[in-house]
């Protein structure tokens, strides 16, 4: 369990706080490109770890990230009107380029001494991925790159891009990604079921068999400059391992283990709105295809992985305000929950345990040991930064492309043997 100051430490994300401090020392997604669609279009509204922010995309096609108030009199600029260059305020006309610049003070004599010394804050961004990602730290510790994961680096036709709304702390919420002991039971069949109704594949089937009869997966965990990986391996058939290879990278992105050889891969970021919510920008591709046109219907209506069923404003249709729209007689007799889509029935496990858990009444056992692990290395993290030592993970881009997923392979192979069997690598 945690102490209460660690969880403290572990789950503010402020601007004033350390691990918010930590945070700003990277790169994070803030917007899906196709929220600003075409250049002076509307402006719209972003809150990232505290911080009310309005993005816009200029008539260059750049995208501006500014703080909301007119430098003027406070007016607010997602009102303004997007035109030439600049997010102009609808009181008196000030405007405002993509640096946070004033360049235009209608309202005041050419000879004003401040003309052109006037600024909002503004911060940097770049678009990679179809996604908007910006830097909120300081601009002398700014990294050279964005994390290059491998999503972004693909054309778009090999990549789907969303985003959820996770109504609970960023960081429970990361947490139940490093959780692969979780699969024995929460995304199962109700155990009355004799087959397995959502597998697609005789392969399909024997995964999720051997999930359900092996809730205790053994961990391997191996560290790398900008996170680690996590192997869990459970019992498969005839002197086998079913291996699920997760990876998590800092600040809070995480690859999936779920893509057997030939599938596509499932990678994810979580990026805090505030303490009590989060985004969660999610992610899937094909290194060496295309995705095809049912393989995005489906994405777009929650049938892969954490790919939820959306409506209005990136929001799940099944959340925490309408009780994940749980069905307690499919729950009795064909699904463990009761709730429908994988991404669903996490944010219903995670949800659950409250806005901000309290993780001092926790008992943990052998199964969460990625879970001590990556409290351990957030801490030390933000706790390094505070006395004064910069984070390295952002000054490795290209590691971030990195991969997991699903392996089935002798039992005595070592988690490392069977990464390097996998994907050529001991820890990609």
């Amino acid at each position: 369990m945690l102490s209460a100051a660690d969880n403290e430490l572990l789950t503010r994300t402020g601007p004033a706080t350390a691990m918010g401090r930590y945070f700003r020392r990277h790169w994070l997604p803030v917007a899906l490109s196709r929220e600003l669609p075409e250049p002076d279009g509307a402006p719209i509204r972003l809150r990232v770890m505290d911080e009310d922010l309005i993005a816009f995309r200029a008539s260059d096609g750049r995208v501006g990230l500014v703080e909301p108030g007119c430098a003027h009199r406070g007016a607010n600029l997602f009102f303004g009107r997007n035109e030439e260059g600049g997010l102009r305020c609808i009181y008196h006309g000030w405007k405002y380029d993509v640096e946070g610049r004033c360049i235009e003070m209608p309202n005041v004599p050419a000879d004003a001494a401040y003309h052109g010394k006037i600024s909002i804050k503004a911060y940097p961004t770049r678009e990679f991925g179809e996604m908007v990602w910006a830097y909120l730290g300081p601009r002398e510790h700014m990294p050279a790159e964005l994390p290059q994961i491998e999503a972004g680096a693909l054309p778009a036709s090999h990549r789907y891009v969303s985003k959820r709304l996770q109504m609970c702390n960023w960081a429970h919420s990361m947490e139940g990604a490093l959780d692969t002991a979780h699969f024995s039971f929460l995304h199962m069949p109700a155990p009355s079921v004799g087959k397995y109704a959502n597998a697609a594949t005789a392969a399909d089937e024997n995964r999720l068999r051997w999930l359900r009869k092996d809730p205790l997966p053994q961990f391997t965990i191996v560290d790398h400059p900008i996170g680690f990986a996590i192997g869990g391996a459970r019992r498969a058939d005839e002197g086998e391992l079913y291996w699920r290879l997760t990876q998590f990278m800092l600040p809070s992105h995480s690859v999936a283990p779920s893509a057997m050889p030939g599938e596509f891969f499932q990678g994810y970021s979580w990026v805090p709105i505030d303490d009590e919510s989060c985004w969660i920008y999610t992610y899937a591709w094909h290194p060496d295809r295309p995705l095809t046109a049912e393989e995005r219907a489906r994405f777009e209506k929650g049938g892969f992985g954490q790919f939820a069923e959306l409506g209005p404003g990136y929001v799940p249709l099944r959340n925490r305000t309408n009780d994940y729209l749980i069905d307690r007689e499919d729950q009795k007799h064909r699904s463990f929950t009761g709730v429908k889509g994988i991404a669903e029935q996490d944010a219903l496990a995670q949800d659950s345990q409250g806005l901000i858990a309290d993780r001092t009444r926790e008992h943990l056992t052998a199964t969460d040991i990625a879970i001590v692990r990556f409290r351990r290395l957030m801490l030390s993290e933000a706790t390094a930064l505070a006395a004064g030592r910069e984070p390295s993970a952002p000054q490795h881009a290209r590691t971030y492309r990195l991969r997991g997923g699903g392996a089935v392979a002798p039992a005595r192979l070592s988690f490392e043997e069977v990464m390097q069997q996998r994907f050529g690598s001991t820890t990609i």
